[in-house]
Order: C-alpha cells, then sequence, then structure tokens
C-alpha cells in the first residue's frame, strides 16, 4: 500500500484525530473534542499521512515551536491498519528533516515509541533538561497511562 505525507493542515480528518486521540492514545485520552481543535490550530506545523488510493487519514504529527529554535513534536500515531509500513518514519522525517525546523532542538515525550525517534537523532535528556509535569497528569496515574504507582 501506499502512502502521501502532506502539511496541509486543512486536509487533516477531524474524525480520524479525534477518534484515535480520544480511545487509542494513552496521551491524548485527558483532551476533549474541542481542544484537540485547538491544539490543531495553534499547532506551528501539522503534518499527516494518506493513503494514496483512496485519500483516507492514517497518520499524523503535530509540532509547537517559536520558529526560530526550538520545538516540540506531540501527537505523532499511525492507525493500526498502517502500521509496519514506514508511516510513522515518514511522519517524523516530514516534520523534522523536510519542514522548516531541520536545525532547530526538537523535544518529545514517549512511553513506548523510543525506537521510532532514536534515528531522528532524539536521545534522553542531559543533566541540563528539567521539566514541570501538568497538573492533570496526577488523575491519569504514572507517565499519563492510567497506570497508578
Amino acid at each position: 500500500m501506499e502512502y502521501e505525507i502532506d502539511d496541509n493542515r486543512d486536509r487533516v480528518d477531524l474524525d480520524v484525530l479525534w477518534e484515535f486521540l480520544s480511545t487509542k492514545a494513552y496521551w491524548g485520552q485527558f483532551r476533549d473534542r474541542a481542544k484537540v481543535e485547538r491544539q490543531l490550530a495553534g499547532a506551528w506545523r501539522v503534518v499527516a499521512a494518506y493513503r494514496a488510493e483512496d485519500g483516507a487519514m492514517v497518520g499524523y504529527a503535530r509540532a509547537v515551536s517559536d520558529g526560530e529554535a526550538q520545538a516540540y513534536l506531540a501527537d505523532v500515531f499511525v492507525v493500526e491498519e498502517a502500521r509496519g509500513h514506514g508511516v510513522g518514519k515518514a511522519l517524523v522525517h516530514a516534520m523534522i528533516e523536510e519542514g522548516p525546523g531541520p536545525y532547530f532542538r526538537w523535544m518529545l515525550h514517549t512511553l513506548d515509541a523510543h525506537a521510532l525517534y532514536r534515528p531522528f537523532g532524539f536521545a534522553e535528556p542531559d543533566g541540563t533538561y528539567m521539566e514541570r509535569k501538568g497538573r492533570n497528569m496526577e488523575m491519569f496515574g504514572r507517565h499519563g497511562t492510567g497506570e497508578r504507582g
């Protein structure tokens, strides 16, 4: 199966985006649909993957940035039926290497996709990085996954 990557945010299928984030993403279930739509509208850049044969959206990635030096990669996902075909790698490559931010310092959070991001230069932070976790994360347990403890 063939896929195309596009950074036209107007093409993003909000129903697919909402369905995945609200039911399948451990990190997205604290948001309501209105918040997801605001995050899409306010994103610095969005890329999505579409099945070539019918244009159905099968993957998505969003970035927040100052547009000059730093960017945060968020909400990267590939729907189940499109996994294993390089779609995730294509999304990350398009976002980081083909967009306006290849020289930025990129940050992200992931619980289970380290192998996807390491080839793009992502690594665990050194001693200079600090983070203040959002208050809403407490209700979702460890790492925002729902796991307690």
